[in-house]
């Protein structure tokens, strides 16, 4: 049992952050299904420019511009392509986990970002077109996209909450996320819509790297992880979200988002312990 796989037995899901037409078509995202226990895979706008960027594209691009596609319509049409492929392939670990894993994220526009109403539009649409019941459409967690978030989990539409840094960022996600479960249920829907909420931990780190006092270089993340996981608890333990619970609901899951240490000095597995350290305050 390799080190991926030991950590898929202590019940951590391991997502991918990246994707690439050609770790498609040579089977790489399989193997690390096979291999490695990957259980989902996330996507940004900055990942499809660099995986564009490698020349794989080109070929594509030229004839859906031949076609009169161009800007945004060109670019979400390459992501839709390759995130319905790795749906697909994540699809049998979706089902075999009733939709707690096996799922697949894809962000709407950046140029969004302070647009509800259109962040909205571009939810509903993006899942309509991607046409894949594991996918997660990727919606930031600002003071904008809160309501978004809400609107798009009451509307059905599975959402991963992106962009979130602290346990306050977290309790206003997960409270989104709760008013739209909660609108479902008022209305007779199934409540049951699958959500993550993604906080990025290294940037912390990042920002205090020179002022933070000696001995508590690169802690702050780590700090930061276990306060958004006590929140975490907190809502997970509360009336309201065990109401939605006995009505069929789930528990918007945590995902740990930037956790590759930016400091050449600390070890490559740092952030990880926040998996461990979690399950001390469980």
């Amino acid at each position: 049992m390799n080190v991926t796989q030991a950590l898929h037995e202590q019940g951590q899901s391991i997502w991918l952050d990246n994707i690439t037409r050609s770790m498609l078509d040579t089977g790489q995202i399989q193997n690390y299904i096979d291999q490695y226990s990957a259980t989902g895979l996330t996507s940004n706008p900055s990942i499809f420019d660099k995986a564009i960027g490698s020349g794989d594209y080109d070929d594509a691009i030229r004839a859906k511009a031949a076609g009169g596609r161009k800007g945004e319509e060109l670019f979400f049409e390459l992501a839709i392509e390759d995130l319905q492929r790795a749906a697909d392939l994540f699809l049998p670990i979706h089902e075999r986990t009733d939709g707690v894993d096996g799922w697949v994220s894809l962000e709407v526009s950046p140029l969004l970002a302070y647009d509800t109403q259109r962040t909205v539009a571009a939810a509903k649409a993006l899942y309509a077109r991607a046409d894949r019941r594991n996918l997660f459409i990727k919606i930031p967690g600002t003071p904008e996209g809160l309501p978004a978030i809400e609107e798009a989990i009451a509307s059905g539409v599975p959402v991963n909450v992106t962009l979130l840094f602290s346990a306050d960022h977290y309790r206003a996600a997960a409270d989104a996320y709760l008013r739209g479960v909660e609108r479902r249920v008022q209305a007779g829907r199934d409540p049951a819509v699958g959500s993550v909420a993604s906080v990025f931990m290294s940037r912390w780190d990042v920002a205090v790297k020179d002022t933070a006092p000696a001995g508590l270089t690169d802690t702050l993340a780590l700090a930061v992880g276990l306060d958004v996981y006590r929140a975490y608890r907190e809502v997970m333990g509360s009336q309201r979200f065990q109401r939605l619970e006995n009505a069929g609901a789930r528990m918007q899951r945590l995902l740990w988002a930037s956790t590759r240490t930016k400091d050449p000095a600390a070890s490559d597995t740092l952030l990880e312990r926040i998996d461990v350290q979690s399950k001390a305050v469980a």
